[in-house]
């Protein structure tokens, strides 16, 4: 249907709100239906009917909030979702927290009371503009059905632009059946004089960057997700390669920067890999693109790269400077400021030559073999790990949807993906996230493998959407990594709570997940040993449809290595036994322990104290 680009007389506030949406190019909205939006609902019974836009029925709101988040991860593009007044509008509040904590670009419409019963505690009546007003980018409350067509146009380009985020849209049930003449609002039309998100860097303090890498001995690149925001995959690799320099990741960053690149270093912070934690601790320049120095990243703040200068990347101002002062603060669009911070160096011949880092460079490759990632194996269970990476074997190229625990942290550790292949609740570590955002990504992408890493207490918290993969045929695959347990709660109680394992038990009242599947007419499939999993993953993958995995896993498997609460980075636990001490260039001998030969490290790597 060809969208019409003149004034269209007498239309309904509802029209302008679907016409609009169509307009930006939305194909899919997730949400569900009730009273004070059935207005709208009316009016998408329509659009459905003409084509070119779909709504996928989810069986609870936040199921929809997730599905967005996850749709716009997967794609870059702004997610969209729907749902009606009071309980409908506050089932989104987590997914909504958990889009802006990500910096995820989401438009969140929802019903509301008319407008004369606004205030009057009518049946259904939230203020979520109110409610929300914390956990978005920016709000409306369309007050006149004449500034639809304006308001979803800014709310698209508030969202996708700058630091993205989600912007609600509240809509009184009176708003979407008043009928006035109609003008669209096209994309290019918005104008927000008082909005203007840098993009640019300063050329001053990009030339001042680049001074500090030309100096450095032991240069870090330290990326976030900001970096994937920005599309900015290439740009870090030229930059990675140019200058020698290696390259951890956030959670969120997971993906941006090839894992199998010999610089990489895979993912640092309270679960991240021993060499990536020993290379923040140890190197002397810090580059931070697209990162906001998270706790769950920094361990102890003042001890974190505590020998390095910054240079610290962002388009959020507020973000610079907020935990941790930089040498070199730059403000702008990362892709942007890697983009001119390359073009720089050439134009001005700055490079390092590779001997310069080279050292750096080995010491990081001695750590990697002396503290790897460890799979293990029991004689008599399946270990965790060993499910995470076979399925990473077997689907390379899919794309990863999780929960929050330790399955996501080993995930985490041992998947190797590309640019946006990764999805995941980092900031807020929403429960019940996976299986949603896996259906919002494979609506948005249906050719791609999609898989959700669930756990089994995460599962339960939005199991109904297996009726809504069963509704549409999503082909989403599931892997529960079912060990019984509530798993890094589990986990915190033996390390930190002597061993009081209070509430975290999930074994009794659990489900059986095969018939659970079965239930909703969806395949699954037990394993419980190692002799089962090569060919139950096989099978899921090659099963047109949806599929569910039960791998039932040794109960009491810790995620290591773990920095504990209040520890610096360096101060890990759960660390395999070291092969060998690096020699150190001088003899210190540790003030608690006497431990000799401790000169590589900032701490003691026999008791961990500070040096």
């Amino acid at each position: 249907m060809q969208l019409q680009s003149v004034a269209v007389k007498r239309v309904t506030g509802a029209f302008a709100l679907i016409d609009s949406l169509r307009r930006q190019g939305v194909k899919h909205i997730f949400g569900y239906p009730g009273g004070a939006i059935l207005p709208i609902y009316d009016e998408l019974y329509r659009a459905e009917a003409e084509g070119g836009i779909q709504h996928i029925l989810v069986r609870h709101e936040q199921g929809a909030a997730h599905a967005a988040d996850g749709y716009a991860r997967a794609t870059g593009r702004v997610g969209v979702c729907f749902a009606t007044s009071g309980p409908g509008a506050t089932n989104l509040v987590t997914g909504i927290a958990t889009a802006h904590m990500d910096s995820i670009p989401m438009v969140i419409v929802t019903g509301q009371v008319g407008r004369a019963a606004i205030g009057s505690d009518a049946f259904q009546e939230t203020d979520i503009y109110g409610i929300t007003l914390p956990i978005v980018k920016h709000s409306y409350v369309v007050r006149d059905p004449q500034d639809m067509g304006r308001i979803v146009a800014e709310a698209f380009h508030i969202a996708s632009t700058g630091r993205p985020g989600p912007v609600l849209i509240d809509v009184p049930k009176d708003v979407g059946l008043e009928e006035f003449d109609y003008t669209p609002v096209n994309p290019g039309d918005v104008k927000l004089p008082g909005y203007r998100p840098t993009v640019k860097g300063n050329p001053r303090q990009i030339t001042q960057a680049l001074k500090l890498i030309h100096q450095s001995q032991r240069p870090l690149l330290y990326v976030g997700g900001g970096a994937i925001s920005a599309s900015a995959h290439a740009e870090l690799k030229e930059l990675a390669e140019r200058f020698h320099i290696p390259v951890t990741t956030t959670l969120m960053g997971l993906g941006v920067f090839d894992e199998r690149h010999p610089l990489a270093l895979g993912m640092l912070g309270m679960h991240g890999t021993a060499y990536a934690n020993f290379a923040v601790s140890e190197c002397d320049l810090l580059i931070a693109v697209g990162a906001r120095f998270d706790d769950r990243v920094t361990g102890k703040l003042d001890e974190f790269a505590s020998r390095a200068k910054v240079i610290h990347i962002d388009i959020d101002p507020a973000e610079v400077g907020k935990n941790r002062a930089p040498e070199v603060p730059i403000v702008g669009d990362v892709r942007h400021v890697l983009t001119d911070l390359l073009r720089r160096s050439q134009v001005e011949g700055i490079a390092i030559d590779p001997t310069q880092t080279q050292a750096w460079r080995d010491r990081i490759a001695r750590w990697q073999e002396d503290y790897p990632l460890q799979v293990p194996h029991y004689a008599d269970s399946l270990a965790p790990q060993e499910v995470i990476v076979e399925l990473g074997r077997q689907a390379p190229n899919a794309f990863y949807s999780t929960d929050v625990g330790q399955h996501q942290m080993w995930a985490a550790q041992f998947l190797k993906m590309g640019p946006r292949r990764w999805i995941s609740s980092a900031g807020l570590g929403t429960m019940g996230y996976g299986l949603p955002a896996a259906m919002g990504a494979k609506m948005a992408l249906p050719d791609e493998e999609v898989i959700c890493v669930s756990g089994d207490a995460s599962f339960q918290m939005n199991l109904q959407e297996l009726a809504t993969l069963a509704q549409y045929g999503i082909n989403v695959k599931i892997v529960i990594i079912n060990n019984g347990w509530q798993g890094m709660v589990r986990q915190w109680q033996e390390a930190f709570y002597g061993e009081r394992y209070s509430c975290s038990n999930m074994e009794t009242g659990m489900p059986d997940f095969v018939k659970l599947a079965d239930a909703f007419g969806l395949k699954g499939r037990v394993v419980r040993s190692r002799d089962e999993l090569e060919s139950a993953i096989a099978e899921m993958l090659a099963h047109d449809g949806p599929m569910l995995i039960d791998a039932q896993v040794k109960r009491d498997e810790n995620c290591y290595p773990m920095v504990a609460p209040g520890k610096s980075n360096a101060q890990m636990i759960g660390l395999p036994q070291h092969k060998k001490l690096e020699q150190p260039t001088e003899i210190l001998y540790c003030s608690s322990c006497g431990a000799k030969n401790i000169s590589t490290h900032n701490f003691c790597p026999e008791c961990g104290t500070k040096l």
